[in-house]
């Protein structure tokens, strides 16, 4: 204000015609105006002073606000595991920017933990923070375990392996899953792990036999905290092997008879609603095994 005050005097001194004023006149003006400037500048201070208005951009203005939070760090940094696909942030708390993510296993140094439920990291020579909902002290078992046939081997290279694992095997069935995948599901299955067993297109005729294996193996499954899935013999196409009547046979006798423990997916019934592509007729395209793999899944969630 003062500064302002002081140009306009020189810009109205400087039109002025020379001899005007004296510089005894021209001193004495310019002091009082810079006075009066000076004033109203207290007086402002003061709240003082006629209504001023404030404008301000609203749209183009962010107000952030983040979670606070302490660290207690340990004195020796501790392994832990990821026990599920897990976001990895700048800060504790989901309002912090997400900065990478971990899989399903992951070996991580922990450095802290926060007030809030957090886990502070080591990330790519840097530090982080975890939720720790998500980390367990030992490593975990894995989320979900496919046990099947050529069907299971194809929706792997379909979907991936993230958070997931496949004993699975071109052209096989019954005896193969009793003498093979049996012994092999304890290695990788435990408390927390979906199982989902999809035998059958290969050997139809074999259900009694599925159904006296599964069934008998249960007991242990369930007390290992596994939940055990079956699911069911998807439809085909023209040119296979079998057909989807005896398919639907087979399908029934499982959902029928399998234990009431074991969960049963109608992946037949979706499919034959939502269509399908196979193209030798009894394997899928990419695209369908990706569809049926998110119907299990919304399966698993609501279990």
């Amino acid at each position: 204000m003062v500064f302002s005050a002081a140009g306009r005097d020189r810009n109205a001194y400087e039109n002025m015609e020379a001899g005007t004023l004296s510089s005894k006149e021209v001193v004495d003006s310019m002091a009082s105006t810079i006075d009066s400037a000076a004033v109203a500048c207290v007086s402002a201070l003061e709240g003082e002073t006629p209504e001023t208005v404030t404008v301000s951009n609203e749209e183009n203005t962010t107000f952030l606000e983040r979670t606070l939070f302490t660290v207690t760090r340990y004195e020796t940094p501790v392994t832990m595991y990821t026990s599920d696909t897990v976001n990895v942030r700048s800060g504790a708390g989901t309002d912090y920017d997400k900065i990478g993510k971990l899989k399903w296993g992951t070996e991580t140094t922990v450095m802290g933990e926060t007030d809030n439920g957090w886990y502070e990291v080591a990330y790519n020579d840097a530090t982080a923070f975890i939720i720790g909902d998500f980390m367990v002290t030992e490593l975990p078992s894995i989320p979900m375990l496919f046990v099947g046939d050529s069907r299971t081997v194809q929706m792997k290279m379909a979907v991936g392996s993230t958070d997931k694992e496949y004993i699975a095997k071109i052209g096989e069935g019954y005896n193969w899953f009793k003498n093979t995948a049996l012994s092999e599901i304890p290695h990788y299955a435990g408390s927390g792990t979906s199982l989902i067993i999809n035998f059958g297109v290969n050997d139809l005729g074999n259900a009694s036999k599925y159904i006296k294996l599964v069934n008998s193996n249960v007991d242990a499954w369930t007390e290992a905290g596994i939940t055990v899935y079956y699911a069911a013999v998807t439809p085909v196409g023209e040119g296979a092997s079998v057909t989807n009547a005896q398919i639907e046979q087979f399908n029934s006798r499982l959902q029928s008879e399998l234990d009431p423990r074991v969960i049963w997916i109608d992946g037949y019934s979706y499919l034959s609603q939502t269509g399908f592509s196979a193209p030798d007729g009894l394997h899928y395209s990419a695209d369908t095994y990706r569809n049926l793999y998110s119907y299990y899944i919304s399966v698993l969630s609501q279990a």
